[in-house]
């Protein structure tokens, strides 16, 4: 299996896009700590779906947002596997509204969780990766970074601050190894998109060539090549997953 004996830490992955890439990589051979912020019962039946299947998984407790958890999550990962190989940063909110009513706390919200939970991350994880020589980080963006979406500000925003992280990031670290890519996700039903106006998500099928909604399956597949070894010669990029919504 290609990812066999890697590690990886997939954020957000009790439910939706980061369950499936956590199921994903796990199918490939990877052992996975699955990481949520409040809903315990959701990350242990990931964990579960995956020792089903015959893998190794945790569940970790973590609020990306807060530095010293992530630093925690990085910790409690090293202890229970002794390297981290694999580092997927998918953990996200959304407070969707018009700029002219979008509160500070809304801003922060999205932006602390969103994009300074990746960063969190990232500087949690990058020692041991350095250490290493080794490392396949994968950043979750949104096509909302690339084109930007009306009542989405912060998100856009915090989503587009996370593709500059990939690329600065992908810069500083090449030099031992370490690849960081993004994937962009067009529209995907989940939990996180639950409250989206059924007429914006129309509208956005009628665009997209491929003209459906995307699946959580559809980004791990693309998350599971960046982090494989058939994509060790790519670094700082994005790949848009959006049957081709982004093009319009």
């Amino acid at each position: 299996m290609l990812l066999q004996d890697r590690i990886a830490l997939v954020t957000g992955s009790g439910r939706g896009i980061g369950r499936a890439i956590a199921l994903r990589l796990a199918g490939s051979g990877a052992q996975v700590v699955v990481n949520y912020r409040a809903n315990a019962a959701t990350a242990e039946e990931t964990v579960a779906a995956i020792q089903q299947d015959g893998g190794r998984a945790v569940a970790v407790q973590a609020d990306v947002s807060v530095f010293a958890d992530a630093e925690r999550l990085v910790a409690e990962t090293l202890e229970s596997f002794g390297r981290l190989d694999i580092l997927v940063n998918n953990a996200g909110v959304t407070r969707d509204m018009l700029l002219a009513t979008m509160t500070e706390a809304d801003w922060d919200l999205v932006l602390n969780t969103n994009l300074k939970g990746a960063f969190n991350c990232c500087r949690a994880a990058i020692r041991t990766m350095l250490r290493q020589r080794y490392g396949r980080i994968v950043n979750v963006s949104s096509v909302a970074g690339l084109a930007g979406q009306a009542g989405q500000v912060n998100y856009s925003a915090a989503k587009a601050g996370l593709i500059g992280l990939t690329k600065a990031l992908a810069k500083e670290v090449g030099p031992r190894n370490i690849t960081v890519n993004a994937v962009a996700p067009g529209y995907v039903p989940t939990d996180l998109t639950a409250d989206l106006p059924e007429d914006m998500v129309e509208e956005w099928m009628g665009y997209a060539p491929l003209r459906r909604a995307g699946t959580p399956e559809d980004i791990a597949a693309a998350v599971a090549f960046l982090v494989s070894p058939d994509a060790d010669y790519i670094t700082g990029q994005v790949l848009s997953v959006d049957g081709g919504l982004i093009m319009q």
